[in-house]
């Protein structure tokens, strides 16, 4: 074998190297094959996806030895989020959950950089267990969860760039749990069964997307993360609303049993349910939070025990009143007769 052999063939490997690296990398935004059942489920993630498996991934259970105040923590600023009802939203069924596109006139502020609105989804059960949501506080799960994607739009001209950076997506999510029926979240759902199955599209007339969010915006969790699906990039700035959205319980089972992952001609039609991915490891990281927690707590016990206070010293003073009258009135009991005796002695000869 010559020389000049010798010198083409590393760089041929190390360029075939990069190849398979760059088509691995571009592989899930074209599609690959995945799901959350069966050969191609979550646990065999890691095999066409390496970063499923890594490091940062996402969802987590927050609980109470993870956590840490952060007073720097800032409500975040939502502009443009009031979209008119002349603009359309593209709702579509994706195969995996149901998918509404959002105006690229949305952005998200108080965060490292500005993050423009991509698209929102959901995540959910099945009619019988309904504990859908991806994240969970000390081990609870919530009926759904939705979440709301934006790319950081300072450095990167459009979610696909920034899918894959460190510092590229900033997600917020809402956890859903069962309460009256939402009028808001209706002018999604309502469109489901237009959406039935994978690749249908259909039209939303535009609204306020803030309405979708909880009341309380300043309580959050806040941590980096991942992707909850494939490929699961470590490029998540998280923000997770402490307080839930109600949705009515008709409204949840629409959402858990409207929609199929597969196509309309399959001869085997696969229920759209289950497609949340399990919590994740979560070492050496903390979770920062915009609230002191045990704070409510510690404030409903001490009103609680001011409270007791309150009628114990009530009760005290109703107990002592009547005491006092009790004894006004056993003297004059007492004091009566022995007057009378003494006025028949007297009368006496």
């Amino acid at each position: 074998m010559s020389a000049k052999s010798f010198s083409i063939a590393p760089v041929a490997t190390v360029l075939i190297f990069f190849l398979m690296i760059q088509l691995s990398m571009q592989a899930p935004l074209n599609g690959s094959k995945w799901s959350y059942i069966g050969p191609d489920g979550e646990k065999a993630w890691p095999k066409k996806y390496p970063f499923c498996g890594g490091v940062f991934q996402s969802p987590i259970d927050f609980h109470k030895d993870i956590l840490q105040y952060d007073s720097n923590l800032l409500p975040l600023e939502f502009i443009g989020y009031n979209v008119p009802s002349t603009d359309q939203f593209t709702l579509t069924n994706n195969g995996h959950s149901v998918k509404m596109y959002l105006s690229p006139t949305m952005y998200i502020r108080n965060l490292p950089f500005e993050y423009t609105a991509s698209q929102l989804h959901l995540h959910w059960g099945n009619r019988n267990k309904s504990e859908g949501s991806e994240h969970t506080v000390s081990g609870k799960h919530f009926a759904a969860e939705m979440h709301i994607v934006h790319y950081n739009s300072e450095k990167y001209p459009d979610i696909a760039a920034a899918m894959d950076k460190a510092d590229g997506l900033a997600v917020l999510a809402i956890l859903l749990e069962i309460g009256p029926f939402n009028p808001s979240y209706e002018k999604i759902f309502r469109h489901f069964r237009n959406v039935k199955y994978k690749d249908q599209t259909v039209q939303v007339p535009g609204f306020n997307i803030r309405e979708l969010l909880p009341d309380r915006l300043d309580e959050f969790y806040r941590y980096e993360g991942s992707l909850t699906t494939p490929p699961c990039y470590p490029s998540v700035l998280w923000t997770v609303f402490r307080h839930p959205v109600k949705i009515s319980q008709e409204q949840l089972l629409a959402l858990e049993t409207a929609m199929y992952c597969t196509e309309s001609d399959d001869p085997e039609p696969l229920e759209m349910v289950d497609n949340f991915r399990n919590v994740q490891e979560f070492r050496e990281r903390l979770v920062f939070i915009s609230f002191r927690e045990g704070f409510v707590v510690s404030l409903v016990i001490v009103c609680v025990l001011g409270v007791l206070i309150v009628l114990a010293v009530a009760v005290w003073l109703l107990r002592r009143k009547s005491c006092k009258n009790e004894g006004k009135d056993n003297r004059g009991v007492i004091y009566k007769p022995g007057a009378y005796k003494e006025e028949d002695n007297i009368s006496k000869p």
